[in-house]
């Protein structure tokens, strides 16, 4: 074992990462295809099943993809994000605070999203100009957010030096 091997650790499973990547995917679909038809509703739908199993795993996976080792109070999120921009926020091994927070909020938001777009299929609502009002807003507020959680990214990798989008390709980072 090299030395390099030694001071990595498995922290993102294989079932994170695969939901992680296919969930990028399935809106990126959604986004760039037309609304309404088919192409878009089955990535919605792989969406919200990807969502699904999602939480799932976040009681019974493993050790970082728990719910209980990354949500915390809004306020620790808060905190970690202004320790942040002064530049003295600790590293964590597996999601920081905000970025647990962030989880959670896209987590709802897509799945806001989805349900909002599947009933616009049902014959109650389909047409019906609130619900597809409301869907429009929520997959914009998600593409906010996913931009937020780029960024949050971007910062988190630059202030403690580690690639964190490689960390989620290959499950490991610097212990």
């Amino acid at each position: 074992m090299t030395q390099t091997s030694r001071q990595m650790i498995r922290v993102w499973d294989p079932f994170v990462r695969f939901f992680h990547w296919s969930l990028v995917t399935a809106i990126a679909i959604a986004w760039l295809s037309e609304e309404g038809e088919g192409l878009h509703q089955w990535a919605g739908y792989a969406a919200l099943g990807l969502v699904a199993a999602r939480l799932v795993w976040g009681f019974i996976g493993t050790r970082y993809a728990r719910f209980t080792d990354f949500v915390r109070a809004p306020q620790v999120g808060l905190h970690h994000v202004i320790d942040e921009a002064r530049g003295s926020a600790r590293r964590y091994i597996g999601h920081n605070p905000a970025g647990g927070l962030m989880i959670l909020v896209l987590i709802a938001l897509i799945a806001a999203t989805g349900a909002t777009g599947w009933l616009s299929t049902t014959d109650r609502f389909f047409g019906n100009d609130l619900i597809e009002g409301l869907h429009e807003v929520l997959a914009n507020g998600l593409l906010v957010c996913i931009g937020l959680h780029l960024a949050g990214v971007l910062v988190a990798s630059l202030r403690h030096g580690e690639n964190l989008v490689r960390a989620m390709v290959t499950g490991r980072k610097r212990a």
